[in-house]
């Protein structure tokens, strides 16, 4: 019995002592627990965020921290879960990690350095730094390999230490980052030309373009018959687009008003037919300056003001490389004499655009 009582005295004396030693530690604990604060305004940009990539930034920012001891090292330490233990994300890699420049906010401006032999770890150092942190941090690391998984969350414990060691930490915080997949927008562009004729268009939208006949009015041996129709054209031809013109000359029946198949003035009482494409005709007033922004241009054979030519073929208007839409004014004239047979004269022209690829 003795025995055992003396048993049972040595148990009470160790309890005793565990009792003791906890009360008088539990003062610490809560000491550690209290002075520890969350880095606030915390986030880490990612200069991709494309899964299984080599030689990505990460860039830590934070607000002021909340410590009035200085950080010798820093650590964001990145987690596959937040639950458990820490396992780095399959595929994210630090050890060829870099100190893109030096850090602000931790307190020295120079002695910054990284330690990338934990390859789950972006981590700086500066042993000798004394100074306090102050205003907002930023670091920037780059040589790092994103996760391989694509469009998939992993974490960033951020931990700041009052040793060059990454032991006695001071305050921490947590950011969520994720990785993503590339998005390929593709649009196919075809070989174009936009070309329309009319006698109206606003703009040089060819879905307004209306009308297709002119009316020159009747002829006189004083005064010049007159009309205007419309084109516009636009391609993204290599070498650009020729507008050509075919057809005949007014013609009633049998009768002819002759062409200006070789070009020259309007002149009264005398038979004559021809167009133009010039902007500041006087002798007649007609036609109107070329529109848009486009680079096209008139022919020189159509382009000259008062001087008016037809003949079936020519190329009329051209552009020598890829463009946005012009607008022509096309201005016509016609002249009889005092011999020319009565009747309705007429003719039908067709503008032929063709795009040069």
């Amino acid at each position: 019995m003795k025995i055992i009582e003396n048993h049972k005295s040595k148990l009470r004396s160790i309890v005793y002592v565990l009792t003791a030693s906890l009360i008088g530690l539990s003062p610490f604990i809560s000491i550690s627990q209290a002075s520890a604060a969350q880095i606030t305004a915390r986030s880490v940009v990612l200069s991709t965020s494309v899964g299984d990539t080599s030689g990505v930034t990460y860039t830590l920012n934070t607000a002021a921290l909340p410590t009035s001891t200085a950080v010798k090292s820093l650590e964001i330490k990145f987690c596959s879960s937040l639950t458990g233990a820490c396992t780095t994300p399959a595929g994210f890699l630090a050890s060829s990690s870099t100190l893109s420049s030096q850090p602000t906010g931790l307190g020295s401006a120079s002695g910054w350095t990284v330690n990338a032999a934990t390859p789950g770890s972006l981590r700086i150092l500066n042993a000798s730094n004394s100074t306090v942190p102050s205003g907002v941090v930023t670091v920037v690391w780059g040589g790092v390999h994103n996760p391989t998984a694509t469009n998939a969350t992993f974490y960033g414990v951020i931990t700041t230490y009052s040793d060059s060691a990454w032991t006695t930490a001071i305050d921490s915080g947590t950011v969520a980052l994720s990785t993503s997949a590339q998005i390929q927008v593709a649009l196919t562009v075809d070989e174009t030309l936009t070309f329309c004729t009319g006698t109206s268009i606003t703009g040089e939208d060819c879905a307004t373009v209306a009308g297709n006949i002119v009316n020159l009015g009747k002829g006189s041996t004083t005064a010049t018959a007159t009309g205007t129709s419309v084109m516009a054209a636009s391609t993204n031809g290599s070498t650009g687009y020729s507008v050509t013109v075919n057809g005949t000359t007014l013609t009633s029946g049998s009768n002819t008003i002759a062409a200006l198949s070789t070009g020259g003035a309007s002149t009264v009482n005398n038979q004559q037919f021809g167009l133009n494409l010039a902007s500041a005709n006087t002798t007649p007033v007609i036609g109107s300056a070329k529109t848009g922004t486009g680079t096209a241009s008139a022919a020189t054979n159509y382009g000259t003001n008062n001087t008016f030519r037809f003949a079936t073929g020519e190329t009329v208007a051209s552009a020598s490389g890829p463009t946005n839409a012009n607008k022509f004014t096309i201005g016509y004239i016609a002249n009889i004499n005092g011999i020319t047979p009565p009747g309705l004269y007429s003719t039908i022209l067709t503008y032929v655009a063709t795009a040069n690829f």
